[in-house]
């Protein structure tokens, strides 16, 4: 019986250890290597008020900001239908975190389109809910199907601790 088990023993020991050399094979993952976009100071997800003339529209609307992966200084932005259904690409300077767009169309809203000016993003202005220091994000914008009426976007940037989250 202590033969079988040891047999046993050391057919197991030899499969756990051809396993083990085998699965440290990189099989062409060799010259994987992330690259960091253009954008990436300026990416993230935001709590954004929705303001115009009259006062306040929707509060703490979230936004998400990411790079389009084109390497050529634009970026997304999209509300998922949370705000004022906007989706779009954004010009961006990186040097200065500013971003703005004219008659970009919208792919939340197929047939409309939507501009923005005066975007910029600053690094550790704003405070979250929780009194958390964050990024502050701050930019107008236009609608085709509402020419004229400028909308005001300012929010910060979401921290991720769930204290601050809306």
């Amino acid at each position: 019986m202590n033969i079988l088990k040891s047999n046993i023993n050391k057919i197991l020991l030899g499969v756990f250890m051809i396993a083990t050399v085998s699965s440290c094979d990189n099989n062409g993952y060799d010259d994987y290597t992330t690259v960091e976009r253009p954008s990436i100071e300026m990416n993230g997800e935001w709590y954004i008020d929705i303001s115009d003339a009259s006062g306040l529209l929707v509060q703490h609307a979230h936004h998400v900001t990411y790079d389009t992966n084109d390497g050529n200084n634009t970026m997304y932005i999209n509300d998922n239908k949370d705000g004022w259904w906007l989706k779009g690409k954004l010009k961006v300077d990186t040097s200065n975190l500013t971003f703005s767009v004219a008659d970009e169309d919208n792919l939340l809203d197929p047939g409309s389109t939507f501009t923005i000016t005066e975007g910029k993003i600053l690094k550790n202005a704003a405070h979250s809910k929780g009194g958390n220091v964050t990024d502050s994000i701050y930019f107008k914008g236009e609608f085709s199907y509402d020419p004229g009426n400028i909308l005001i976007f300012s929010g910060h940037k979401r921290t991720g601790f769930l204290e601050d989250n809306y």
